[in-house]
């Protein structure tokens, strides 16, 4: 099989640290059913992580007006996702997980108001890693569908990090904001240098 290389500037997103790695595009691509059920499943996981930070912080109304519409967004991705799952006759299964979520969870400090920075701070670096593979699987996908699927995505992951890195914004200066981002972003990148043996979304 040829050598897949990822795009430089199709991966170039600057909440991250470093871009993945051609080893994980030539995975994915050659096991497109496991990406997508995955897929499903981050789709999922994202509307209810914008869920939580809702019922964690009830008080403030301009987090529940931005992340309500997003964890919509998000339920709707899921949904065009296992419509394509069920069109191909795939089964939306539980797949084993990498350590990647798990390990930036407790990255997350425990005392307010560290707690709902570095929980904005990794729910922003999550979304664009997905951005960053889905622009890979865009452009290198075989599949015109799985082509268009990814493709279609894009503008909405974009604007998902960008709003989390706002909702920061309105709460931490930007020197402060920018340390523990790239403290976060270190973290996340290195969690992907050890392979999965499957591909995930996030591995």
């Amino acid at each position: 099989m040829t050598a897949v290389q990822p795009d430089a500037a199709a991966a170039r997103i600057r909440w991250l640290a470093a871009p993945s790695s051609a080893a994980w595009l030539e995975q994915a691509l050659a096991h497109p059913e496991l990406v997508l059920i995955d897929h499903a499943h981050c789709e999922r996981k994202a509307a209810g992580a914008a869920l939580q930070l809702m019922f964690r912080y009830p008080r403030d109304a301009e987090l529940a007006a931005l992340l309500s519409p997003l964890a919509r967004e998000e339920l709707e991705h899921f949904e065009r996702v296992l419509a394509l799952l069920q069109r191909h006759g795939i089964t939306l299964r539980p797949l084993a997980a990498p350590p990647y979520g798990s390990e930036l969870g407790k990255a997350v400090r425990r005392q307010e108001p560290e707690r709902m920075l570095d929980s904005f701070l990794v729910a922003g670096l999550i979304e664009a890693r997905s951005h960053e593979r889905m622009a890979l699987l865009a452009r290198h996908s075989p599949d015109p569908e799985l082509r268009q699927l990814y493709g279609d995505l894009l503008a909405s992951e974009a604007r998902h990090f960008g709003l989390y890195w706002l909702l920061c914004e309105r709460r931490w200066p930007r020197p402060l904001l920018s340390e523990r981002l790239e403290q976060l972003a270190t973290l996340e990148a290195s969690l992907l240098t050890v392979p999965h043996p499957e591909p995930r979304m996030h591995s």
